[in-house]
């Protein structure tokens, strides 16, 4: 832990929340005009939106970034007017919303969920905002709503309500199992709420499937490469290393520290490591992944700047360069190897989104990483049919598996008594 950070002000951080959200709005205003993008804001509004539709294909540049920038402006107005102390936590929930507000969330979507949360807390004679991350992330299950008000067919009247009633009743039961479902991996994926959010949406396609009702799933993609869009994307996250850099006293002092944290649920790196260093590992990870994406000839189109945003904001909560490098050269080597299309839509956004596993290359090293980026691509390809692309943090329902699965191997060869052993005669000899 670094002795002397930087730590910033709550209303300081607010503000510049906001100021990304409005700047993200205004971006809109800048690739389509404004009939365009209420046009476009209607369609993405009506859309089933389970997994992969991608907004941009929907409803145009300017509508998804409008989508985004004002779902993202609400949920920190709601974090404002609670006075909620912005945290580590708080941020990466923050622009993992902005990022899957790019391919999958939005108001009509979210909004049942969040009341949800909301009855459950005063059910149980709770503080909402102790439930603030059930709130937030909780909305990664927003496609059932849409999909069962749009996507069945039933009159919009009678979808909405069954679609809201079932929204509630999602928001009503994700803190008490998100709080189980932590003990399941423990804390070695970063995305709980995506393995929770799964499971919950395993039994949702189980009820519909009971009564004869599949849920299609689809590929909506926009392949438009949009040069506004990387450099609006590099002068954020150029600004957010620069900030960072000068908070932390002009300098990267106390990175290195930083890099030697496992990232294990939960890791404040803004409380222990100071605000400058947290932004510092924010703009380089932001940066790092988006050049990776524009080298690999990919197209930063709604799913994987949503990868990209969604590591920019775990970079304050658990992912760092040393922790992520192990997953990403673990999943291209999978990719390299087996049957899958490395060079598709989906193999990228796996590959950005498999570092909800960084904690165990953290906790257990490079060759650990490796293995269970490797694993999860494996993984990853055949869970989504069990929840019908209902639940967006299809990769975090994955992780959980592998992290279960993984976790207990790599304890018991760390305590082994032979490889404990052989570990102290290397040093001696070193």
């Amino acid at each position: 832990m670094s002795g002397n950070f930087v730590l910033v002000k709550n209303h300081i951080r607010y503000n510049a929340l906001f100021a990304f959200s409005i700047a993200a709005m205004l971006f809109s205003l800048l690739v389509d005009t404004p009939k365009e993008i209420l046009d476009g804001f209607v369609r993405i509004l009506q859309s089933p939106s389970n997994l992969l539709t991608d907004y941009m294909a929907v409803g145009g540049v300017g509508a998804t970034f409008f989508n985004a920038g004002s779902l993202t402006f609400l949920i920190i107005l709601s974090l404002w007017s609670r006075k909620q102390l912005v945290t580590g936590p708080i941020v990466a929930a923050v622009f993992t919303v902005f990022g899957f507000s790019l391919f999958g969330k939005n108001i009509f979507n979210s909004f049942p969920i969040t009341v949800g949360v909301y009855l459950f807390a005063k059910l149980e004679g709770v503080e909402p905002n102790t439930l603030i991350m059930n709130t937030i992330f909780g909305t990664a299950l927003s496609p059932a709503v849409s999909y069962i008000c749009f996507g069945m067919g039933m009159p919009f009247v009678q979808g909405f309500i069954i679609s809201y009633l079932a929204g509630i009743g999602i928001g009503m039961v994700l803190p008490p199992l998100s709080r189980s479902f932590l003990k399941f991996h423990e804390g070695y994926t970063l995305y709980n709420m995506g393995f929770t959010c799964g499971i919950i949406g395993l039994f949702i396609q189980g009820v519909l499937g009971s009564f004869n009702l599949s849920i299609n799933t689809v590929r909506i993609l926009s392949d438009d490469k949009e040069l506004a869009i990387s450099i609006f994307v590099y002068l954020f996250f150029l600004v957010v290393l620069l900030c960072g850099f000068l908070l932390n006293g002009k300098s990267f002092k106390g990175y290195l520290a930083l890099l030697k944290n496992s990232g294990r649920t939960p890791t404040d790196f803004s409380h222990m490591y100071g605000h400058g260093l947290s932004m510092i590992n924010m703009g380089l990870l932001g940066l790092l992944y988006t050049t990776f994406v524009l080298v690999s000839g990919q197209t930063l189109n709604g799913p994987i700047l949503g990868g990209i945003f969604t590591i920019f904001g775990f970079a304050t909560f658990g992912k760092h360069l040393r922790n992520v490098l192990p997953i990403l050269f673990g999943t291209l080597i999978a990719y390299f190897l087996n049957v899958y299309d490395p060079g598709s839509v989906g193999a990228m956004v796996t590959v950005l989104f498999a570092t909800n596993l960084a904690p165990i290359s953290g906790e257990y090293g490079i060759v650990a990483g490796v293995i269970a980026g490797f694993a999860h691509v494996s993984i990853v390809q055949n869970v989504g049919v069990l929840h019908g692309g209902l639940n967006l943090y299809n990769n975090g329902f994955a992780g959980g598996f592998v992290a279960a699965a993984l976790m207990p191997i790599f304890e018991s060869l760390r305590n082994s008594p032979v490889l404990q052993k052989l570990r102290g005669q290397h040093e001696e000899h070193n």
